[in-house]
């Protein structure tokens, strides 16, 4: 199978917020949003939907409430159950990459690929390009309307970072109670939760050691495994993250959602979430030396599946940021490709 981006389909709105947030996002793009959430009510029952908003809301009154006002104010806009319970659902695959740039034009950077996977339709299609402007400068957020984390970005002349799922505790060795017990030590957890603590390093830290030292460093309500590349070749690298402590490897790396390191966890081994681990980190790891990769021409089984979302390719360097949402392993948008004017952000810094 080859992966053709077309120029006959919509293009990924670029929404610049200024010193707004996710309401001004939501109000922005609001048909994006109500569309997700309807797709969320057929995918999942309304009664699991209403359970999951009321604890999602105690959850994020106790972990984050900083965060709890914006979702509050998002659920009354959408007028629908729902904005509560997927904001804190983490149930997704990736596969991402960190590595020196490469092709013509290269400027010697580090670059990030990256690539969602996730079983929920419509979040290739609704996509959006949300640019922000933190304490520490802007960043372009590829994100949902009614989404108050980050799972992917890129503060152009700073850092681009992505945050993949870890594999799952096995307790007893069924999937369900193996779900189940996760989901209650998430539960008794009062530290920040991966996707907010992604957003945090965007709005906050100046500079790539500064985002390394946060991610590895901050307590995070369950296990997570960030990837992140910085402005020179040597700036990158995958974080794999317990609740408590990290493992650091240098880039070039590659990773999907099992760890790189096999002591790593329980003494009952764990369950790599998604499918294709091996496979996937091997074709990554061969697609970080290729050329330039904003064409997409590597996107193929099984890194492309039927639930991969979104692929991009980030540059921190250069302020090269590429695009592309997917639907049933085709595109569903144009092929997205930002130009961040690099040496602006860095005298305005």
């Amino acid at each position: 199978m080859t992966f053709r981006p077309r120029v006959d389909l919509p293009e990924i709105p670029v929404i610049d917020l200024g010193d707004g947030g996710p309401m001004a996002l939501l109000d922005a793009a609001l048909p994006r949003a109500r569309a997700l959430l309807a797709i969320g009510r057929e995918t999942y029952p309304a009664v699991v939907i209403r359970l999951g908003d009321r604890l999602s809301r105690r959850w994020l009154a106790r972990n984050a409430p900083d965060c709890l006002a914006e979702v509050d104010a998002i659920a009354a806009r959408l007028g629908a159950p729902g904005a509560h319970f997927l904001n804190v659902s983490y149930e997704w695959a990736c596969t991402s990459g960190v590595g020196p740039e490469a092709g013509e034009g290269s400027a010697g950077g580090s670059r990030l690929l990256r690539v969602l996977d996730w079983s929920f339709e419509g979040l290739g299609a609704q996509i959006v390009a949300a640019r922000f402007h933190g304490a520490a400068g802007p960043w372009i957020n590829l994100t949902w309307p009614g989404f108050v984390g980050s799972i992917q970005a890129m503060a152009p002349g700073r850092f681009a970072a992505a945050f993949n799922q870890a594999p799952q505790r096995r307790v007893v060795g069924s999937l369900p109670f193996d779900w189940a017990a996760g989901r209650v030590r998430v539960w008794r957890s009062r530290a920040l939760p991966p996707a907010l603590l992604l957003r945090r390093i965007f709005e906050r830290c100046p500079d790539y050691a500064a985002a390394k030292t946060m991610l590895a460093e901050t307590p995070i309500a369950l296990p997570a495994i960030f990837t992140l590349s910085g402005l020179g070749p040597e700036e990158g690298c995958v974080i794999e993250r317990l609740e408590e402590g990290a493992r650091v490897h240098q880039g070039p790396v590659a990773v999907a959602n099992a760890w790189l390191g096999a002591d790593r966890g329980s003494n009952k081994g764990e369950r790599p979430r998604g499918e294709s681990n091996p496979e996937r980190r091997r074709l990554m790891t061969e697609t970080l030396d290729s050329g330039d990769a904003t064409d997409f021409a590597w996107l193929r089984p099984p890194i492309l599946n039927p639930t991969t979302h979104l692929a991009m390719v980030a540059e921190a360097a250069t302020g090269r940021l590429a695009a592309v949402g997917i639907e049933a392993e085709k595109p569903a948008t144009r092929v997205l490709c930002l130009q961040e004017d690099v040496a602006a952000e860095r005298r305005r810094a």
